[in-house]
């Protein structure tokens, strides 16, 4: 009550106040501006061990966590094309087969009493190696680590399950529609590329054990990793700490095998994968572009009108919310790093109305190429695109792994300062002018699986059909 009797007098003072001081101005919220927004990306440390092994750092004392990342230069375009499989097989049996003293089961079990983990994988151009664990567990955490990293077991028994489960997965590789076309569309834009080489039950029985050893020793060297290490440690901790477990790990100059480039010609085909399903997944595409391109910036605005923006984007606005053809429709020009990536137009349908919304794809692709776009198409786009920047450094270990995936690929060191600033530089006519360089509606790879007996019209009205039988392996 006390309180009360105070605030009362108070309150009625301000409002003598108030009122004596004539009319309130009420701010209009259409004339009101507001001084542009800056945001500083948040900086890493980098430093270099004696071994050559790159290192980013960002120290985040908020909880006793460390998490830690190793980016290995290695990935399934290395491997030889009557071994497909051979990387993934490598990469997932450093973790799996055990380390030297420690056997799989051991492994195992001592990760999880300490409630920490470390996991391993190898895509088409990048192996990874990742740690997450307590402060307290990081010390013996670490060491297993580094005997994933530098003596991998690869038991035998592990590696022998490996492969039954690869056996199983290519067994079942057909039970997805949409799985078949996105491998089938690859294939196709890829031709005999690494890049577009899929595994088959011959290439996965031809590789053995001692092959995923000699995997490991030709690529996994310090001096051919990039340590991205975020959470509750300091510069001078964790030097000492990554000493000690690496410091005996010696260089190694790494002997890459040549890789050629894909074949950038535009072979346009229509083709057909025969499934009795109630619903066709659809897939369009061509080779695209790599980061290195002078027009990047442009195509990313496009792509993002076109297909990028959710419910906003041409494709979502007029084939799902207007005709409501489709729950799923998009496309997206996947930037290559090394090689150049596939722009790829996909939705899936009722088998009805699968002519359809191929047509209005391609319709709605053609229009990108006509005419500008218009300036609340181009506006929402660059302020989605530069406003949504920041959520990619919302975490330590998100912005140390960004650093050091940067370096991996070569990126120039001022991208992520300057990635705003170019996105805003993009105007209508660079949209209009990378749209017709770049999309290729006349000359796409179109994938069609489906039951074409229900189909609304058939496909050979967009081009002459090649019905691809997928390999049945049972």
């Amino acid at each position: 009550m006390r309180y009360l009797r105070t605030a009362l007098p108070l309150t009625v003072l301000l409002l003598a106040v108030a009122g004596c001081a004539g009319p309130a101005m009420v701010a209009n919220p259409r004339t009101m501006t507001f001084a542009p927004m800056r945001y500083e990306i948040p900086a890493a440390e980098r430093f270099v061990l004696k071994n050559g092994m790159v290192v980013y750092l960002m120290t985040d004392r908020e909880l006793p966590l460390v998490n830690v990342t190793a980016y290995v230069g290695a990935g399934s375009i290395y491997e030889p094309a009557d071994k497909v499989g051979l990387a993934g097989l490598t990469g997932g049996a450093l973790r799996s087969g055990g380390v030297t003293g420690v056997t799989p089961e051991q492994l195992d079990a001592e990760l999880e009493f300490m409630a920490s983990s470390v996991e391993s994988g190898m895509g088409g151009d990048l192996a990874t190696v990742s740690l997450a664990t307590l402060t307290r567990n990081l010390d013996r955490t670490l060491e297993l680590f580094g005997g994933v990293m530098m003596s991998p077991s690869f038991d035998p028994g592990r590696f022998d399950l490996s492969v039954k489960k690869s056996l199983e997965a290519l067994r079942r590789q057909n039970d997805d529609p949409k799985g078949i076309a996105d491998r089938e569309l690859r294939r196709a834009i890829f031709h005999d590329h690494p890049l577009g080489r899929y595994p088959t039950p011959q290439t996965v029985k031809a590789i053995s054990r001692e092959e995923l050893i000699g995997f490991h020793k030709k690529y996994y060297h310090p001096n051919n990793v990039i340590l991205a290490v975020s959470g509750d440690i300091g510069r001078e901790e964790l030097t000492e700490k990554l000493t000690r477990v690496f410091g005996g790990w010696e260089k190694v100059n790494v002997d890459f095998p040549a890789v050629a480039q894909p074949d950038m010609t535009l072979n346009p085909a229509m083709l057909f994968v025969k499934k009795e399903v109630n619903q066709s997944a659809i897939r369009m595409g061509h080779m695209g572009i790599t980061k290195d391109n002078p027009d990047l910036y442009a195509i990313r605005v496009m792509d993002f009108i076109l297909g990028g923006n959710g419910f906003n984007s041409r494709l979502m606005a007029e084939i799902r919310t207007k005709q409501g053809l489709t729950y799923n429709v998009d496309s997206s020009f996947e930037i290559g790093r090394r090689f150049p990536g596939p722009f790829i137009a996909e939705a899936e349908t009722k088998s009805e109305s699968t002519a359809k919304t191929m047509g209005l794809m391609l319709d709605i692709m053609a229009g990108m190429t006509r005419e500008p776009v218009s300036e609340q198409e181009l506006s929402l786009a660059k302020e989605s695109m530069v406003n949504s920047f920041v959520f990619g450094f919302t975490k330590s270990d998100m912005i140390v792994n960004q650093r050091a995936r940067l370096e991996y690929y070569g990126y120039p060191k001022n991208y992520l300062e300057e990635y705003r600033e170019n996105i805003a530089r993009v105007n209508r006519e660079d949209v209009l002018r990378v749209a017709r360089k770049y999309l290729h509606p006349d000359r796409l790879i179109k994938v069609v699986v489906g039951d074409d007996a229900k189909f609304d019209k058939p496909l050979s009205g967009f081009g002459t059909v090649r019905l691809v039988t997928p390999e049945n392996w049972k």
